[in-house]
């Protein structure tokens, strides 16, 4: 695919996303009024952590990123036939060991009585969610088997189901079932995990459209086993570093809850307004850049890639610069709109504002990693992301330590979501120098003329974003929802017009890329 078949392909990823994104919004704003920043909150923050963190190594993470590039190359060597085949021996050895981790996990659970009530809460909610883990891999399995295709419509609307699930599970059961705040998550659980089993469900109609057919492969000596034998090596680096990087997550969910009982609920409400603008663009065009780059790496044509990199980065400074300047200053705002209401009061919001404000310029750098990181998985390298990944994570478990001691109580949790931003600059740059000695320099000018207007225009614009919410009147939830809605106008006005005058070439190529053609996608 072309730099506008990529935006084309990467903008229906981004709408399915900003779906997704802006339900998982919405549900946040019920669990933060029903629940707060709560024990029970944090308990639930920590206990879903834990089956996500095998998704990311099994399924959208580790996994996938082995497979897409064997799956390519397969179908461009072989056809769609011998990628079935492949298909189906990887989703029942998936499935399989899927099955025995979660038995194995639930058993060591309930062989735990501690006393501590924080533990206590945390294991409850474990032994709903965790079977979880098997659908929700298999569910991100299939969507990188769809996106191999260039199929990412269904992948992408996907995750929405959850939220929706979610959801309706908040208005229409929590506030009729049981007394306690116990009672009430649990049924926020088993919704999580109905969820997880419709996921995967709902991907299977146009996976049999694509040619798949479910049997149960032999796994005798073949051609086929060996290239799972290939993928299972190319995971096994990808899926070491994968997990030092969740478990680094699983560290500072659990340092977070040590630093405070509220403190786990705070970064996971300032993470969620994060990850709104990171997933509708940066981890949507990642997912088109995996399959392409794979392409070209399969056809050796380096300068494609060379060329990918480049107008990603571009594309992902133009629409990330002006995004972190926005949460930087306008982040106690927003909070505030967004989650301040019944439980959740203004300590909350403080707490989780500061958190977002430590977590805004990382924006930049954790979405350019969605650009660099695909490079490597495509070229059937997954050992040097790792390598560089695991240093980070140690440099990040150091500045996390070393923050909570030397910072004042009040933002010690802030700390850590700062030291999670310098240790994503370390990796993001370390990723960037070792592609560039491989395959040769993306064209850094056109690179950092995009930056340096980007960051002007959106300098601009932050200041007229505030000027503008001074000028509205403060009051309710009403008069909170009409200052914030409004300022963002304001902001996106003034960064359109001033990227317009100092020429950004990007806005032409998005116009481009939007325009009503018939396509494929």
């Amino acid at each position: 695919m072309d730099s506008k078949n990529i935006i084309k392909s990467a903008g229906i990823v981004s709408g399915f996303t900003s779906l997704s994104r802006l339900l998982g919004l919405a549900r946040d704003m019920l669990m933060a009024g029903i629940f707060g920043t709560s024990l029970i909150m944090s308990a639930f923050v920590v206990a879903f952590t834990i089956p996500n963190l095998f998704r990311r190594l099994f399924g959208e993470g580790a996994l996938s990123s082995a497979l897409v590039p064997v799956l390519v190359e397969t179908r461009e060597k072989e056809g769609d036939a011998a990628a079935w085949t492949l298909v189906n021996r990887v989703l029942s050895l998936l499935a399989v060991v899927l099955t025995l981790i979660v038995i194995a996990t639930m058993l060591i659970a309930t062989t735990v009585s501690p006393e501590n009530a924080r533990i206590v809460a945390i294991i409850d909610l474990l032994l709903i969610m965790m079977p979880y883990m098997i659908f929700i891999c298999l569910a991100a399995v299939s969507m990188a088997i769809l996106n191999s295709f260039h199929h990412f419509a269904i992948s992408s609307f996907a995750p929405s189901i959850l939220n929706i699930l979610w959801i309706a599970t908040l208005l229409f059961v929590v506030p009729n079932i049981g007394n306690s705040p116990e009672e009430k998550i649990r049924a926020v659980a088993w919704a999580v995990l109905v969820a997880g089993i419709l996921q995967w469900i709902v991907q299977w109609p146009v996976l049999r459209h694509f040619g798949w057919t479910p049997t149960l492969p032999k796994f005798g000596k073949s051609e086929t086993n060996e290239k799972v034998i290939r993928i299972i090596r190319l995971m096994g680096p990808a899926a070491i570093g994968m997990a030092i990087l969740q478990l680094n997550v699983m560290i500072d969910r659990l340092l977070a809850m040590w630093v405070s009982k509220e403190a786990p609920s705070a970064l996971y409400f300032s993470e969620r307004l994060i990850y709104l603008p990171l997933g509708i663009f940066a981890t949507a065009l990642g997912t088109v850049l995996l399959p392409t780059f794979s392409k070209h790496a399969a056809q050796n044509d380096p300068e494609k890639i060379r060329q990918g990199i480049t107008d990603g980065l571009r594309h992902l400074l133009f629409i990330m610069i002006p995004a972190a300047i926005g949460l930087l200053v306008l982040a106690h705002p927003i909070v505030q709109m967004i989650f301040e209401w019944k439980s959740f009061g203004s300590t909350s919001t403080w707490m989780t504002a500061i958190a977002l404000q430590c977590y805004a310029p990382g924006l930049i750098v954790f979405s350019l990693a969605k650009i660099f990181v695909p490079a490597f998985y495509a070229q059937q390298d997954t050992k040097t992301p790792v390598k560089i990944g695991a240093i980070a994570v140690g440099l990040n478990l150091a500045l996390n330590i070393t923050l909570i001691l030397t910072l004042p109580l009040p933002v010690k949790h802030a700390g850590l979501a700062f030291a999670t931003v310098l240790s994503s600059v370390f990796n993001m740059s370390c990723l960037a120098l070792i592609l560039q000695r491989r395959i040769g320099k993306p064209d850094w000018k056109k690179v950092a003329a995009t930056a340096g207007r980007s960051l002007c225009a959106a300098l601009i614009m932050g200041f007229a974003a505030t000027r503008a919410y001074g000028l509205f009147p403060m009051g309710g939830k009403t008069q909170q929802i009409i200052a914030v809605t409004g300022s963002i106008v304001v902001a996106c006005t003034i960064y359109l017009l001033a990227s317009i005058l100092l020429r950004a070439t990007e806005i032409r190529e998005f116009a481009k890329a939007i325009r009503p053609e018939s396509s494929s996608f």
